[in-house]
Order: structure tokens, then C-alpha cells, then sequence
């Protein structure tokens, strides 16, 4: 008659820990990618007694981008290639030739570094005004962001090397306050509506 042994049992009342401690290993060593959101300063509310004032734009000093829901970009009423977008808008923030279809230059009294203040002529009215279509896609709409946030970038850091000789981003506090007053960033976004197109 062959010979029945019993199996000996493998003591696994330390697995829970060495589970524990490969669990706390993994959480510490990996890395997560956060997305970043979009940086936008909503403005602060108005008090409650105080009445909405009527805001008058100049047609001239409206950038108008409309993505409609086939992703298509409609800027200015001509239809635009993301490629193109960044330089557009450039070009309408800054208006370097002073042309009556651009935002009015108006002069604009800025305070650098050393409390040296200058009136500098620049489109401080001007709003870029971002559309979108219920359907457009979330990346559609966020590359129109970046072309348009980096417009304002690579004007202001222009503007630094012109006049400092050195990147908006090695400027001090002050000067990059006054390169911020003369670029302000104005991007407004209405709801997003059904502007045509089909899914």
C-alpha cells in the first residue's frame, strides 16, 4: 500500500503584509499625469447692488473664432487653418500698421521698473471672442486655445527682447506686469451653440 504524507500548508499569514507593502511601493514610485486645466481668471463678481454696466465694443476691436462642429475654424468670416491662427491673431492684437480694420491704438500709461512711467500706444480694447459648436471636439477646441494664448506669448516676449534684451519670463515682477498691461490677455468665450455642420 503506498505511502499517503501529508502535504504541509504554506504559511501565508505574512502575505497580507508583503500585499500592504507592495501596494504602498507602488503608490509612492509612480507617477501620475495630472491634465492641467486651462488658466482663466473668471472676474470677480458684482456687488449686489450694483447694476450691470452697458459694456459698447467696437466692431473693429472684436477678433471673432468660430469652430464649428466638423472642427472647422471660421476666423474673421474666412475659414482658417490652425497653422494661420496664432499669426491672425497676432496680427489684429498688435496692429502694427494702425489699420482702420484692426483694433484702435490708443495711447496707455505704463509703469516700468525704476517708477519710470510712458505712454505707450497699444490695443487695449481689443477682445478675441472664441465661439464654439456643441459638437466640436474638446481637442479641436483646446489647440484654438493654445494658438491663441500663444499669440499673446510671443508678442510679449517680443516686446521683452525688443525693448530689455532678455525673455518675458527673465523679466522682473514689475516689467512683466507692464508688458502684461500692454498685451492683456482678452479671450471671451460665449456658450457654446449649433452653429451648422453635421455629426
Amino acid at each position: 500500500m503506498a505511502d499517503k504524507r501529508k502535504v504541509q500548508e504554506i504559511n501565508a499569514s505574512s502575505m497580507a503584509d508583503i500585499s500592504f507593502l507592495l501596494l504602498i511601493f507602488f503608490l509612492v514610485t509612480t507617477t501620475m499625469s495630472v491634465d492641467k486645466g486651462l488658466s482663466r481668471q473668471l472676474p470677480p463678481p458684482l456687488p449686489p447692488n450694483m447694476e450691470k454696466p452697458d459694456v459698447e465694443v467696437k466692431e473693429r476691436n472684436i477678433f471673432v473664432v468660430l469652430i464649428n462642429s466638423n472642427n472647422q475654424l471660421l476666423v474673421q468670416g474666412e475659414l482658417l487653418n490652425i497653422n494661420q491662427l496664432k499669426d491672425k491673431a497676432k496680427e489684429f492684437i498688435e496692429n502694427e500698421a494702425d489699420k482702420p480694420n484692426l483694433p484702435e491704438l490708443l495711447p496707455l500709461d505704463v509703469t516700468f521698473e525704476g517708477g519710470v512711467t510712458e505712454s505707450v500706444l497699444t490695443t487695449k480694447n481689443h477682445i478675441i471672442s472664441l465661439q464654439n459648436d456643441v459638437g466640436t471636439q474638446y481637442q479641436k477646441y483646446i489647440e484654438v486655445q493654445n494658438e491663441l494664448v500663444a499669440a499673446y506669448n510671443e508678442l510679449r516676449n517680443e516686446y521683452a527682447t525688443n525693448r530689455f534684451g532678455c525673455s518675458y519670463e527673465a523679466l522682473s515682477d514689475i516689467n512683466k506686469e507692464a508688458v502684461q498691461k500692454i498685451y492683456p490677455q482678452k479671450i471671451s468665450e460665449a456658450e457654446p451653440k449649433k452653429y451648422g455642420g453635421t455629426k
